[in-house]
């Protein structure tokens, strides 16, 4: 067994990983605030409606969600997945198939995100806004100034959990033939007949969870004069 040719397929493996991590918060974190907009508007139907759309994301497995994100173009739109590659000129399945993954990823923490920044806008004392008002500010400035790094503030903790929870749930993404670090390390378990690449993977992810803790912490000390008692 070569121990660094094993290493560096992982490592390859860990950088699809890190990119459907990276894409994954991209597209969750703008798209969550809309979201937590859209719950907390005043135009009934549009909240309700957003709100059974967050009840539905988050109520069923995001490996669920993955796989009818997958069968959309064949099923809903009767589009080959070949086809549809083409329309979306992409150079491979592999490639189309980490899209479909992505689109779900992104969604499904979209939801968890906009439920936790709801909490964190609604968590802040309405007198603050008024005391803006009275100062006469615009409804922009209050938020910008006022409301937004408070917000920030009560979210760092629970999207912290989100964000590790999302390293861990990128394993996910190896059922659709993502090549991610997981299916890479499970490739080597079967081509080596030993089961150390799953440890190695599995230390590849400790690190990486470890290391977004530790900036997690240092961000929430930093932002820690925020916070109103």
């Amino acid at each position: 067994m070569d121990f660094w040719l094993i290493m560096s397929d992982l490592c390859k493996g860990f950088g699809e990983t890190l990119k459907l991590f990276a894409l994954t918060l991209v597209i969750a974190i703008p798209l969550g605030l809309l979201l937590s907009f859209c719950s907390m508007s005043r135009f009934k139907p549009l909240s309700w409606l957003t709100k059974g759309f967050i009840w539905i994301s988050r109520g069923t497995p995001l490996l669920l969600q993955c796989v009818i994100v997958t069968f959309v173009p064949s099923v809903v739109l009767h589009i080959p997945n070949k086809d549809f590659m083409k329309l979306l000129h992409l150079d491979s399945i592999a490639s189309l198939q980490f899209l479909f993954v992505l689109i779900a990823f992104g969604i499904n923490y979209a939801c968890y995100f906009a439920v936790i920044f709801e909490g964190g806008i609604k968590n802040v004392p309405k007198g603050q806004r008024e005391a803006g008002q009275v100062l006469g500010m615009t409804k922009r400035q209050i938020f910008t100034h006022v409301i937004l790094m408070q917000v920030v503030r009560k979210i760092v903790a629970p999207m912290s959990n989100e964000i590790i929870t999302l390293v861990k749930d990128t394993a996910l993404a190896r059922t659709l033939g993502v090549a991610e670090i997981l299916m890479v390390a499970y490739e080597k378990v079967n081509y080596y007949a030993v089961l150390s690449p799953l440890l190695y993977a599995g230390g590849f992810y400790l690190a990486f969870s470890g290391l977004l803790t530790v900036l997690f912490h240092l961000l929430e000390k930093k932002i820690g004069y925020y916070e109103v008692a």
